[in-house]
């Protein structure tokens, strides 16, 4: 008979100080050094990292109230409008939102050096930021304009709130046009001139557990150098499996919607970043822990980069033009090693995500488990799982 653990039992191994935590890539050594049954017996936790670019990103800010009351109607935060619709001194600001005086692409490529990923890193960073705000005036809230410095100690709350972070798995971007061009996935050369992936193969939290058999609503994670929650599947949540010729290539869009207090987070895990030609975002750290039950989910967890593949998609005509279908398939390991043959042409490859940073995300959770200050959660709703994955849909006009 297999072996079967409980999450009970692993938080009561965590608690004694005799829990084996390891991270995706030690897991990998153990599984060939002792094998697939050997590894589930001995290791409780598996700990994962990623840190890249994670556009559907924000916070939500709570100001505080003035003297007299004042109902915000509109919020710039160091010149970055806020969203404002919510409440009286409440604010969303998003990751992607830039200056309205920003020149854009009007001079293109534009710049996009300052949005609202680089005041959540301000934020976190403990640094003044500037606050301007409009209301209309009403009878219980009269005053009408503000202009004020804040900093994230002196407003009520600050919490992260990210709608799709944590993509499972991502494209390989080329660019088979004439032209140099500039997206999310950064400047692609022209005709093949190179590649990038954004996503940290075998160390990647939703590769590791592609059917959501533990993550799911109500996980405790590392998120941005804190711990946050998963609070529901993330938007464009499409898990499925990829298949070629029958075979399987692993899992493909599974995202995570993930929240916590931005108080206790850092700007050395919530980077503001700007893309030439594109536009600004904000780079996350997040870390989730997978706690080894039976063999099916160590034999997930232990996966390789050998073994996980991302489609590769021409972002020069294609991508833009919802055209279906890819270049074909190419491995992590194949990836990672620099270089790449597409359509008969080597192209050098460069990751978006960063190894290093996702490696020491997944060695920061696996110490605060070790250290008792980080139980494993059971999730109160499993994720849809890939047979029941939400379906896509398309604007007309």
């Amino acid at each position: 008979m297999g072996v079967e653990k409980t999450y009970a039992e692993i938080n009561a191994r965590i608690k004694s100080g005799q829990a084996v935590v390891v991270t995706a890539d030690e897991l990998i050594t153990i599984v060939k050094e002792k094998g697939l049954s050997q590894a589930t017996r001995e290791v409780d936790v598996v700990t994962t990292g990623t840190f890249a670019p994670m556009c559907s990103s924000g916070a939500f800010l709570s100001l505080g109230h003035t003297t007299p009351r004042m109902k915000m109607q509109k919020v710039w935060l160091n010149g970055v409008p806020a969203y404002s619709g919510l409440a009286a001194v409440d604010a969303y600001i998003g990751a992607t939102e830039v200056p309205e005086d920003d020149p854009l692409n009007g001079n293109y490529p534009g710049e996009f050096r300052y949005g609202g990923g680089h005041v959540i890193q301000d934020l976190v960073a403990r640094k003044p930021i500037r606050m301007k705000a409009l209301a209309y005036g009403t009878d219980c809230y009269p005053r009408r304009e503000i202009d004020t410095t804040i900093t994230i100690d002196s407003i009520n709350e600050a919490t992260l709130f990210n709608p799709r972070n944590a993509y499972q798995n991502y494209n390989c971007a080329v660019n088979l046009t004439d032209r140099i061009i500039y997206t999310y996935m950064g400047m692609l050369k022209p005709r093949l001139g190179n590649a990038h992936y954004s996503t940290s193969g075998q160390l990647s939290p939703l590769l590791k557990d592609p059917n959501f058999q533990t993550i799911g609503i109500g996980t405790r994670i590392f998120l941005g150098g804190g711990i946050g929650y998963i609070a529901w599947h993330g938007t464009q949540h499409f898990p499925s499996i990829q298949s070629v010729d029958g075979k399987d290539l692993g899992p493909a869009g599974g995202t995570l919607a993930v929240i916590g207090d931005l108080k206790q987070m850092s700007p050395r895990w919530l980077v503001g970043t700007s893309y030439l030609g594109y536009g600004a975002t904000l780079s996350v750290g997040i870390g989730v822990p997978i706690p080894i039950l039976n063999e099916e989910i160590a034999r997930y967890a232990a996966a390789t980069d050998e073994e996980l593949f991302a489609p590769i998609v021409d972002y020069g005509d294609d991508y833009p033009s919802m055209k279906p279908g890819n270049l074909g398939f190419i491995s992590y390991a194949d990836l990672k090693s620099g270089e790449i043959t597409v359509n008969g042409r080597k192209t050098k490859t460069a990751p978006l995500s960063s190894l290093p940073r996702a490696r020491e995300i997944a060695s920061t959770l696996k110490n605060w488990i070790l250290e008792c200050q980080f139980l494993i959660n059971e999730p109160v709703q499993l994720l849809p799982s890939p047979t029941d994955g939400l379906k896509s849909n398309t604007l007309k006009g």
